[in-house]
Parts: C-alpha cells; sequence; structure tokens
C-alpha cells in the first residue's frame, strides 16, 4: 500500500497597508503621482493586502465624489507650536476594494487646486501629515505599512518617531516614495517648526535643516523612513548624482543602504484600446495595423492635418517644461517638417512653450497641430492616432506616457534616463528587437537622429515597424509586477 502526502499550502501573509498623498484619480489629479495612488493600491487588493488611501479632501474633489462620501468622525487636533488646534473630519469613500479615507477641513482644502504656493501649501501639508496619522488612531486602524508619497506627506515618518511615538501606530513601518525628486517642500525653519511644533533636534543637518535658515520636508522624510523607493532603479542610481541630485545627492547617498528602485506600471483597464470609447476605432493586438489607420485619419480629421494615411504622425503628450526636454523638440521641430511628417502636440505649462508650439501651429499649418490645454479624451485619441510618441526629458522618474504609448501600438523615442531607460528597448536593426528608439545625450542631433532612424524603418521597412507595434501591445506594462515587488518588500519590512 502506497502512502499518499497530502500538501497544504499556506495562504500569503496579509498585510494593512496605509497610502498618504496629496492626490489621487479620480478624485484629483495632476500628474503622475495621481495615477500610482490610484493604480497601485488597487493592484495590491488583489494581492491580499488591506489597503487604505489617505488624502485631502479639496473642494475641487467632483461633487458625484463628494455626495458618495460617508462621515467617519471628527476630532480636533493640536498642531502649531503655541498651542492652536484644528477640525479634522473623515470622510470614506470605498470603491473597488479599496478604502479611501479623506481629511476634512475648510481652512487648509478649499481653494480650487491641490497646490498653490508654499505659503499656503507648508502649513497645509503639514496639517496633512499629522492629521492622517491622528486619522488612523482615531479610526483605530493600524497599518503594519504607512507609504508616504513625495514631500507633501513626507513628515509622517518623522511625525510618527517623534509625536507619535506613544501611540498605537507607532510599530508601523514607513516607505516615501519619491516621485520627482525636484519637488522637496523647503521653507524657513521658523515657519515649519511654528506648523508642527516638532522638537528642536529635528531642525539639524541631518533631519530637517538645509542651508542655513531653511527646513526640507522631504529631507526629513528620507531620513526617518524605514525604506526609500523611486519609481525606477535607473532613476534611484542618477539621484545619488550630483547632476539628478537636486542637492540631495549626498543625503542619498549616505542613505542608499535602504534605497529602492520600482518601476510603475498603468492601469490597463483605463488604457485599453480594445474597451476605449474615446477612439474612433477600438482595436486590439489582431487588428491593430488597420484600426491605427482608422484612428490616424480620425486624428488628421479632428485636428485640422492634411488626411493622408501614408503621413509619420508624431505624437508628444505632456507638461510643458524644460523637464520635458522641450528645448530640443524646439530645436528640431522645423526640421521634422519634411511633407512626409506630421507632429501633433497636448499640454499646458511653461508660457514659452506654449507660445512656441503655437507658433509652429501657425507656421506649419496641416502638418503641426498645438491643442494647448489637457483633454482626457483627445490624449486617448493621440496615443491611438500617432505612429511614435516622442518622450525626450532632461530627466524622467519613471514616466508613463512611453507605457501608454506601447499599449496603443505607438512606438516610443525617449532619452535614455530614468524610467525612460528602464522600459524602452532601442531597436537593433540587425536583430529585429527592441521596443523603440533612443538617444543618450541631452543633444538636439541625437534626438533629430533618433528620430529619423525611426522614421526610415517606418518607411522604408513596414514590416519590421509592424512586428514592433505588435510586440509592444503584447508586453505586459501592468501594475501586477511591480505590485508584486511592492508586496514583497512590505513583507520584508514586517516579516
Amino acid at each position: 500500500m502506497t502512502e499518499t502526502k497530502t500538501t497544504t499550502t499556506m495562504p500569503e501573509p496579509r498585510r494593512s497597508i496605509a497610502f498618504i498623498g496629496s492626490e489621487c484619480y479620480p478624485f484629483v489629479k495632476t500628474g503622475g503621482l495621481g495615477d500610482v495612488m490610484y493604480a497601485l493600491p488597487k493592484a495590491l487588493t488583489e494581492l491580499n493586502c488591506d489597503v487604505k488611501v489617505i488624502l485631502p479632501r479639496y473642494s475641487c474633489i467632483p461633487q458625484k465624489y463628494q455626495e458618495k462620501m460617508v462621515y467617519r468622525g471628527s476630532f480636533n487636533m493640536d498642531l502649531c507650536a503655541d498651542g492652536r488646534s484644528f477640525y479634522v473630519g473623515i470622510m470614506e469613500y470605498v470603491w473597488d476594494g479599496v478604502v479611501y479615507d479623506f481629511i476634512d477641513n475648510q481652512e487648509f482644502f478649499s481653494n480650487g487646486n491641490p497646490y498653490t504656493n508654499l505659503v499656503d501649501d507648508i502649513p497645509k501639508f503639514c496639517y496633512f501629515s499629522k492629521a492622517a496619522l491622528a486619522a488612523l488612531n482615531y479610526m483605530d486602524w493600524i497599518p503594519d505599512v504607512i507609504h508616504c508619497h513625495d514631500w507633501q506627506a513626507s513628515l509622517v515618518p518623522v511625525l510618527l518617531r517623534t509625536q507619535f511615538a506613544d501611540t498605537p501606530i507607532k510599530d508601523a513601518k514607513t516607505i516615501v516614495t519619491i516621485h520627482n525628486l525636484r519637488f522637496q517642500g523647503v521653507y524657513n525653519i521658523d515657519t515649519v517648526r511654528y506648523w508642527t511644533n516638532l522638537p528642536e533636534y529635528i531642525f539639524n543637518k541631518d533631519v530637517l535643516k538645509t542651508g542655513y535658515e531653511d527646513a526640507n520636508m522631504l529631507k526629513g522624510g528620507l531620513t526617518y523612513a524605514d525604506v526609500i523607493t523611486t519609481v525606477s532603479n535607473t532613476y534611484s542610481g542618477e539621484i545619488q548624482t550630483p547632476f539628478f541630485g537636486e542637492s540631495l545627492d549626498a543625503h542619498l547617498r549616505y542613505h542608499s543602504g535602504k534605497l529602492r528602485g520600482i518601476v510603475n506600471g498603468i492601469d490597463v483597464i483605463q488604457w485599453n484600446p480594445k474597451e476605449d470609447t474615446k477612439l474612433a476605432a477600438p482595436y486590439d493586438i489582431s487588428d491593430v495595423l488597420e484600426q491605427k489607420k482608422a484612428n490616424k485619419k480620425a486624428l488628421q480629421e479632428e485636428l485640422g492635418l492634411e488626411v493622408n494615411e501614408d503621413k509619420f504622425v508624431i505624437g508628444l503628450i505632456s507638461r510643458l517644461t524644460d523637464q520635458k526636454g522641450l528645448d530640443l523638440v524646439n530645436e528640431i521641430l522645423p526640421s521634422l517638417i519634411d511633407g512626409n511628417t506630421q507632429v501633433v502636440v497636448l499640454g499646458t505649462g511653461d508660457p514659452r512653450y506654449e507660445e512656441s508650439f503655437r507658433n509652429f501651429e501657425y507656421q506649419f499649418k496641416g502638418s503641426e497641430c498645438s491643442c494647448i490645454m489637457y483633454d482626457e479624451g483627445r490624449a486617448h485619441r493621440i496615443y491611438a492616432g500617432s505612429d511614435a510618441l516622442l518622450v525626450p526629458s532632461l530627466f524622467e522618474p519613471c514616466g508613463l506616457t512611453q507605457l501608454i504609448a506601447m499599449r496603443y501600438g505607438t512606438v516610443p523615442i525617449v532619452r535614455e534616463t530614468g524610467g525612460l531607460k528602464d522600459t524602452v528597448e532601442p531597436y537593433n536593426q540587425f536583430t529585429n528587437e527592441g521596443n523603440g528608439f533612443t538617444f543618450d545625450r541631452y543633444e538636439a542631433g541625437l534626438l533629430y537622429d533618433a528620430v529619423n532612424r525611426a522614421k526610415t524603418l517606418y518607411f522604408t521597412n513596414r514590416w519590421c515597424w509592424d512586428e514592433m507595434v505588435q510586440r509592444n501591445m503584447a508586453k505586459d506594462v501592468s501594475w501586477e509586477v511591480s505590485a508584486q515587488q511592492y508586496r514583497d518588500l512590505y513583507l520584508e519590512l514586517k516579516p
């Protein structure tokens, strides 16, 4: 008689994670942070994580979400050095398995936009960081890990180890994720001391102090966090150098032992060309080659470009700032308009770039269109109707546009920096491998060369181009892999 052994698989341990950040799609979003705050918690719930997202209740959050929020309670919280206290209300909204708790306070969050200026934003996010921790204690929801995002939530680890050191949440581990190191929450020490009432020893050069008289909120969070993550592996190395380090490179080198890079994904339900109702002709990998032509034609008609499926259409969807490499684009754009090429720009930002792109549209009517706005529907149609997408950034912590482009069968042309380098493999004409065109040094001539390599393949070897389009659509750009890496990190922090 043979003895059969039965093996039982132990379920993976459940972890509770509190996300704290200043924006989250669809409630309020100004950039990639809003996408991450929405998509990563959602992906983690499918990996047996219990997730709560804590956000400010801005008055600009659409009414359809406001009216579904449920009151969870309120209390007064001491905040300032002179004993001044403030109301903290908690409004809850549950969606897709994620609990969203909104910190309610009209004094701080009644402005139309989430970010206004540092004079208002410093007190606002000092209040928010403390209120988020106080709300967790009030709700008696004790997370294993508190995951903080960018400078607006970076005081959380500092407060947790000082003012909250004897409260129920004291044993939570903390992670600070840097989405963009350029923004750090720097203001004079007296103001930050007043709005936090933090002890004097926190305002030294190893924690908050920067220069002679300023406090740097992000720097303090990096000091006290158990782990620091950035949104790509390359960027985690770049920010330890003077060029990319935004004056925190030495501080980050000192803390490099707890620094990790985990590349972002995108929400593949939100960005799904097969189910995308904003497109003229939805498609998937099986009919992409035919339907991209239909979307190109619809885009050309919508934007007043010459309707011709043989044109090479380059899209650029971006905040119009110097970070995004737009000075390089300005330099080469007149040379790109060669009778075979059309350029479509969508975005707002620095007035000098807005003006230069308006001038290009006037100069190259029918071949260049500059949409100085942000229109979500038009963004979807540009991804679907373009042949290539330009992302020539000076620096790019992760970048989501190149991932969305690949999902829509649009070939990215990018500079090898940050997450762009980690996600776009340069095309090799000898092996017919790779999923985009890249250049390394920040020079207009190299960008021009990369675009011309793309155009050459498109016009002279369409079969290889079409293979790359399908290869890009087959690439997994979802949050699944990244969410698993974060989950492993949470388990490492709390074995």
